[in-house]
């Protein structure tokens, strides 16, 4: 399996897929800021001051591009001229893995001055991905429920989780990782 099982390991790459893409933006000079969230409600979301998921009709499908990022294997968001000359995640198959494997998966894109928000169950979309309005913001921001019926574990370890995030920050020279978990708050 792609991330290792369904135990606690798996799960925690769960979260190391979505963050590696923010991670993924710094290291292409795009992001400074990663800011990760475990939420009371046992959600988790990872938020970055990047350049922001490509959104819009896709060149080749028939579907919006943030849709088939999120949603198709081996798509990637790095679509944009400029990509990355590196990657730390799966290459594609990991933040369509984190959605498929979700309860739900929401996320927002903060880029050209809108706010872009889509949500998926258990990797299929809602709807169609809609502006929710203007911002200065740049960014994506996304937020995922690990789904129970998948996974065996699906309580996120703050100290697992904050010990990656420290290595992260300290691979990543000028890059700033915040982390907080609202079940403690």
């Amino acid at each position: 399996m792609y991330i290792r099982g369904t135990g606690a390991e798996g799960l925690h790459h769960l979260v190391y897929e979505v963050v590696d893409n923010s991670v993924d933006e710094a290291l292409a000079g795009h992001a400074t800021i990663i800011k990760l969230t475990i939420h009371a409600n046992g959600s988790l979301s990872v938020e970055d001051d990047g350049r922001g998921i490509p959104v819009g009709p896709h060149p080749t499908e028939e579907m919006d591009t943030l849709d088939v990022v999120m949603t198709k294997l081996h798509s990637g968001g790095k679509f944009d001229q400029g990509s990355y000359k590196v990657s730390g995640g799966l290459h594609g198959v990991g933040v369509s893995c984190v959605n498929a494997l979700s309860e739900y998966l929401q996320v927002e894109v903060y880029r050209g001055g809108q706010i872009h928000k889509q949500r998926y169950e258990k990797g299929v979309p809602t709807g169609k991905v809609h502006v929710l309005g203007t911002t200065s913001l740049r960014g994506t921001k996304v937020t995922f429920k690990p789904d129970s019926t998948v996974l065996e574990a699906t309580d996120f370890n703050f100290d697992v989780l904050s010990n990656r995030m420290r290595e992260m920050a300290f691979l990543n020279p000028g890059l700033r990782v915040t982390m907080r978990d609202e079940r403690t708050d």
